[in-house]
Parts: C-alpha cells; structure tokens; sequence
C-alpha cells in the first residue's frame, strides 16, 4: 500500500482478479500517508464515481456492504483474513503465526476503518499462482477452495492485484471516473487559468525520488514501477536510463520547449512532488510568449485530472503517478490522446519470442 498512484495500479490487478471469479468487488478507500502518525482513508467514492466501474463488473462501496451486507452474509463471528501464509508477529513474540491482518500502519487503521476485526486467518498460499488467474488451474483452484457459499467474502490483507500493474489490466482505467467534484474543479481551472492548446507535465524529483533512481544502468532488463509504460514490457521500446528515472533540468526543458513548439501551446500545466522548476520552464519559453501554470493549493486529484485533459502530456516513465494519465488518455476516448516521457527515445517495436526456438 504506497503513494496514490501504486495503489491504483493495484486496483487494476483486483478488479480483474474479481470479476474473473465473478464477485462482487467491496470499493476499498485509498490510504493517504500525507500526514504524520496514523493513515488516512478516503473513501472510494471521493476519488471515483462507483457508477461508471459498475459498467464493468459488480461494485458496492464500503458504506453499504458495512450497512447492508456485512451483518447478515459475513457476522462477527465468521470473518477471516486471507494470506499467502502465516508469519510470525512483529510486535508479540509469543503469539502463533497467522496473517495478523491488523498489524502495523495502514493495516490497523485501514481494518478499524472498515469496522473490521478477524477470528481467524485463511492460507492461499497453496493455489499455484496465488490471485494470478491466468496461472493454469487458478481460477478452478479458487472456486473449489473458496466458494461463495461457504467463503462469501475474501477479506485479504494486502491487494490481490500486481505489482506492478499488467498491460492487460490497463484498459480498465477507462471506468476510474473522477468524482464530480473533482473533475469540475478541474475543468474550471483549465476555463479560468490555462489557454489551450497546453501541454500538461508531471515532474517526480522528491529525495527519495532520487535514491530509487540513483542505481539505474543502462543494460537493466527488469521493470522498475511504471516503466513498462514507456519501455514496453520486456522491455524491448528504448534503454533504461537514470534520464528517465530523474530526468535532469536540460532534459525537462528540452522536452517541454520542444512539445510546445511543435502543437503551438500557449500555455503549460506543472504539477511535482517537489521542484516544479516554475522559473527556468518559464524563461525558456519567454520566446513563444507562454504562461506557466499550477495549482494554487495542490492537490493530486484535481491535478491529475487536469494533465488528463492537456493538449499533449509528458510524464515520467517510471512513475505510476504518471502512468494514471497516460493509461486514461490511451483508453478513455475514440482516438488516444498524445503523452510521451522525459528522457524517453522510442525505437520501434521489436519482436520478443516468449521462447527460445532451436533448430
């Protein structure tokens, strides 16, 4: 359970894992880590619209299975946590080894605010690939050992989606809709402050930012967070560089200046996690007469709704903040709206064979 943007790329992976079984998926708030001491939940819905997911697969918030469900199909007395198997206890060291769902920050705070407490813990462990469906005999392995009529609800500890997110999940970002509220703060900034066409950025340069990029080589062959995004997923579409982990100022600029140019923005969203780098993208573009922009009280929603709508959008390649953006401009209209990513040179598509063939 990290920042906003893994727990999306999560929640792909479990609402695919639900409506392969055919359940029905409790909408889980998001955790938000932003301030000192114990995790805050927010309610899916303050995020979301449940309406448009609905359209997908069968959804219920977590107020109503709390109200509504919770009492009569899954009673105090026969709720389970579910794991892949049991571990010992981090703060008792003389407790049995189980799931101990509740411990530690989010889990506790998560847990209490589900009005949630176990009696007992359940092992999946045993079912080849785990909550990966696609795994031969997964599926069928679920439905025998958890049915509905004898497990109506699987309560598991941590989200039983990938991480990170797979490529055939992406598409259902289509239904994550933004709660009204949210979308029209963010269609009013954009009527207000930007002019269009404007070219929409993300910026992750915080320190901590720095350190998972810091020992990135070239001739890396796995996946680092989003990077599949960009990098496809063998990845096979340019070089795993540090310039598009942390991408320096040059680069930043460089990218910007260059998009602008080439669809005549006239202006340009920033949003970051740190340096906005609001005065050298400014003077860069002191030429084409072009305003840049952000938020006045940041915030990620509205902020990512409004690169959602941009001209064009550059974002990080690894980042999953920015793979939100461009998993919903590449899915949720007709024709897939342009991003492209800082320090990212594509070469074409290159055929992968899945094994080697001898002759």
């Amino acid at each position: 359970m990290g920042r906003f943007g893994n727990q999306v790329d999560q929640l792909l992976g479990t609402i695919s894992f639900a409506k392969g079984l055919d359940r029905t998926l409790v909408l889980p708030p998001f955790i938000d880590f932003a301030k000192p001491g114990k995790a805050q939940m927010i309610p899916f819905e303050d995020v979301y619209q449940p309406k448009f997911l609905s359209q997908y697969l069968k959804v219920i918030t977590l107020t109503e299975f709390k109200r509504d469900i919770a009492p009569t199909v899954w009673p105090k007395e026969s709720r389970k946590a579910l794991c892949w198997s049991p571990r010992e206890s981090f703060y008792e060291k003389n407790a049995p080894s189980g799931c101990h769902a509740k411990e530690g920050n989010p889990f506790g705070p998560f847990w209490d605010y589900a009005g949630v407490d176990f009696v007992d813990d359940e092992f999946y462990g045993k079912i080849e690939g785990g909550y990966d469906l696609s795994t031969r005999g997964a599926k069928s392995a679920w439905n025998e050992l958890y049915s509905s009529s004898d497990h109506p609800v699987l309560a598991f500890t941590g989200a039983p989606g990938a991480f990170p997110s797979k490529r055939k999940d992406w598409e259902t970002q289509k239904f994550l809709r933004w709660n009204g509220k949210i979308l029209r703060s963010a269609r009013k900034f954009i009527n207000e402050t930007l002019q269009r066409p404007f070219v929409g950025i993300h910026l992750r340069n915080n320190v901590d930012w720095k350190g998972v990029c810091e020992h990135i080589h070239s001739d890396r062959k796995d996946h680092l967070f989003a990077s599949a995004q960009c990098l496809g997923d063998h990845p096979q579409k340019g070089d795993f560089t540090k310039e598009i982990c942390a991408p320096s100022e040059k680069t930043v600029i460089e990218a910007v200046v260059d998009k602008v140019g080439s669809i005549g923005a006239r202006s340009v969203f920033v949003t970051s996690d740190k340096d906005y780098m609001m005065i050298p993208i400014g003077e860069a573009l002191t030429a084409y007469d072009v305003k840049v922009f952000t938020l006045k009280d940041e915030d990620p929603f509205i902020a990512l709704a409004v690169l959602q709508e941009s001209d064009h959008f550059i974002g990080n390649c690894v980042s999953t903040f920015s793979s939100i953006v461009t998993r919903h401009r590449q899915y949720s209209y007709s024709q897939p709206r342009p991003s492209s990513y800082f320090g990212h040179h594509p070469r074409p598509d290159q055929y992968i064979p899945s094994k080697k063939i001898e002759l």
